[in-house]
């Protein structure tokens, strides 16, 4: 009888963390002397982040700061999804950040076709947000791995599920 070894593809932003990251970015932008009598500020907006400031120069230095946070506690960079600085109340400007939970349908599409591009003896299946990758072989779902982890798709990825049967 033949074994059959999966895994899953995931993209998966952990709350916690992201929660913990903005309370130190609050806590540093209040204590930073070029943030002084600043109205720059992060915060949540149902699964969003919104980040405000009086002009971009300090919203480009208050991202930075909440970057360095977010890579500190293992939160991926290529989970946030920056929109276009727009002009907000009081003379100040407004980020929204989108962070993203599960593959977009695109994005997996197109790792299910880079995989079956790349001729390994593997089933690639997309799954709702995830995408499920099986074969026979344990070896050959590790050079999976390492040929998505090659490629830059542009999301945070992540395996997890690694069974066997």
């Amino acid at each position: 009888m033949a074994k059959e070894n999966s895994f899953d593809i995931v993209s998966k932003t952990d709350y916690a963390e992201l929660t913990n990251a903005l309370n130190q970015t609050e806590k540093e932008v209040s204590q930073r002397f070029d943030f002084k009598g600043s109205k720059a500020k992060v915060e949540m907006q149902g699964k969003d982040l919104v980040l405000t400031a009086e002009d971009e120069t300090r919203l480009r230095n208050m991202n930075d700061i909440l970057q360095s946070k977010l890579v500190k506690r293992g939160i991926s960079l290529k989970a946030l999804d920056y929109q276009k600085v727009e002009p907000a109340a009081g003379g100040t400007v407004r980020q929204l950040v989108k962070i993203q939970q599960g593959i977009p349908v695109e994005k997996a599409k197109e790792v299910v076709k880079f995989i079956k591009d790349a001729k390994l003896k593997v089933q690639a299946s997309i799954q709702g947000e995830t995408v499920r990758v099986s074969g026979k072989d344990r070896d050959t779902l590790q050079e999976t791995i390492a040929a998505l982890k090659a490629k830059d798709f542009g999301i945070d990825m992540t395996f997890d599920n690694y069974r066997s049967n």
